[in-house]
């Protein structure tokens, strides 16, 4: 469970990393801060 929380945070985190570049910064953070919140390393919403 721990592995696909770790990829999941990672495409989130890349995803918000590639709307930023693209000129959606709003989303981009979004994605960034839900990223981050998802992954065990961080505040996950799932423990």
């Amino acid at each position: 469970m721990a592995t696909l929380l770790w990829i999941l945070a990672a495409v989130l985190v890349i995803s918000g990393i590639l709307a930023i570049v693209r000129k959606q910064v709003l989303w981009g953070i979004v994605l960034i801060v839900v990223g981050l919140l998802v992954g065990p390393g961080g505040v996950s919403v799932f423990t």
